[in-house]
């Protein structure tokens, strides 16, 4: 994916607040950014659902046989 700069002033205390975040999650400062206006718009959201019915897709074969018709009145019974 192209990138695009993007320049943003803030005052000095929300740049070292920055700075600090990013360096305890060890990225820098433009991936901290990054995320923080992903999950802002709701993108990781979006990317996590998507990946988890990909994963259901996939692996719907193994829940089936493990969590089948012969143990849906445990299941039941659970709730």
């Amino acid at each position: 994916m192209a990138k695009t700069q993007l320049n943003v002033r803030v005052d000095e205390g929300t740049a070292r607040a920055a700075r600090e975040r990013a360096l305890a999650r060890g990225m820098s400062v433009n991936r901290y950014i990054e995320e923080l206006v992903r999950q802002d718009t709701g993108e990781v959201g979006h990317t996590f659902v998507e990946a988890a019915a990909d994963f259901m897709k996939q692996y719907e074969s193994v829940f089936a046989d493990e969590f089948g018709a012969e143990n849906e009145g445990t299941r039941e019974g659970r709730r």
